[in-house]
């Protein structure tokens, strides 16, 4: 069957007519109407052979759930080549309807055409500048207020939670961190072993090794594991209170939610990193120490003698301060997105892996950022 200018359904409760690229509805568009013609409406739909299609709503008497749901999924019956669907002349009496029973995402995207990626790209764009970034900054400057102020405000503070949060964060990730640093000691002297020894500079492996452990793979790796491990942690816990309204609950108890769950967080993320950056360097370095002694011919006593004139106070200072910044960017980005949460269990997942994915890349944007601050010649 063929689309022609004009094309009606039978007179009823519910009736539409196809006058060209728009589609008007008459009558009433609830669940007994929609039971009745929905099967050829939606058969119709599927012929629809125009790129746009715009839904005239002027006519339409009643509208309840049901109905907007079938407008929300009109995309659904249509062909491939329609890219824009628009609802179109809605009468006062149904746009609160729509705004309460249409999905967030589709009052967002109305209106955004299917295959203009580029300005659904700038969209984005906009709203993450817009939206995102301000909220993201006042939550780091609350958090870091409170941060502050209950250091100095024992009372306040939820007793053991600063030791409880220091060893989920930190004693707990003291396995993992070692282990990978070892590996990556190994590699880093194996890889450099082979062209050092071409040219008869073994001894320099040590000074590879040391200031890349200290200043950089210490710090950039330890943060990555932590982002991965408590990172989303931190955002699961806190999307779960939400959704389970816990967090509600706090606010009805006159409790600070960012300084009764982020706070304590802060606090022993900006104390464990550090430590947990100094165990990874000097795994690290003993990994290499064992690579220079085996193909390098260079025994230990010789390896941390070199060790004690390469490694500078500086290179372990900059290790130092990218760990207290890459602490703040992890626990910030998983209340964050915790904080966030929309649509239940799901939005748990989505946000978890948001947190993990943005903290990450902070942390190795912030890196960069310092490397260039911490330069040394």
């Amino acid at each position: 069957m063929s689309f022609s200018d004009l094309k009606s359904a039978p007179t009823g409760k519910l009736s539409w007519e196809f006058r060209g690229e728009e589609l008007h509805l008459r009558g009433r568009l609830d669940l007994q109407t929609l039971e009745q013609h929905r099967t050829r409406l939606e058969k119709e739909l599927r012929q629809f052979a125009r790129p746009r299609l715009q839904v005239n709503l002027q006519g339409v008497e009643y509208l309840d759930s049901v109905g907007v749901a079938f407008l929300n999924l009109l995309r659904v019956f249509l062909p491939s080549q329609v890219q824009e669907v628009t609802l179109v002349q809605i009468p006062a009496h149904l746009k609160k309807v729509l705004e309460n029973f249409s999905l967030p995402s589709q009052k967002e995207r109305r209106g955004v055409l299917r295959g203009e990626w580029l300005a659904d790209f700038g969209d984005q764009v906009y709203r993450i500048f817009q939206e995102s970034v301000p909220q993201f900054f006042y939550l780091m400057a609350d958090v870091f207020y409170w941060s502050v102020v209950d250091l100095f405000h024992s009372r306040h503070r939820r007793k053991g939670e600063f030791y409880h949060q220091g060893v989920l964060m930190g004693a707990n990730a003291i396995p993992i961190i070692g282990l990978i640093s070892l590996l990556i000691g190994l590699v880093l002297a194996l890889q450099s072993a082979a062209q050092l020894r071409q040219f008869g500079a073994n001894i320099y492996v040590v000074d590879l090794i040391v200031i890349s452990m200290t200043r950089e793979m210490g710090p950039l790796l330890t943060a990555i594991i932590v982002a991965g491990r408590s990172g989303s942690s931190i955002a699961s816990e806190i999307a779960t209170m939400v959704v389970t309204e816990e967090v509600d609950a706090l606010k009805t108890m006159a409790l600070n939610p960012l300084r009764y769950i982020v706070v304590p967080k802060m606090h022993a993320m900006i104390v464990t990193l550090p430590l947990l950056t100094f165990l990874a360097d000097v795994v690290g370095i003993f990994g290499g120490a064992i690579i220079a002694n085996i193909y390098l011919d260079i025994n230990f006593s010789i390896f941390f003698n070199r060790m004690e004139n390469v490694l500078l106070f500086r290179d372990l200072l900059t290790g130092f301060i990218k760990s207290i910044i890459f602490a703040g960017l992890i626990v910030l980005t998983g209340s964050f997105h915790g904080f966030r949460v929309k649509g239940g269990s799901e939005g748990v997942g989505r946000v978890t892996t948001a947190s993990v994915v943005t903290a990450i890349f902070l942390v190795i944007f912030a890196d960069s950022m310092l490397g260039l601050l911490f330069y040394f010649d």
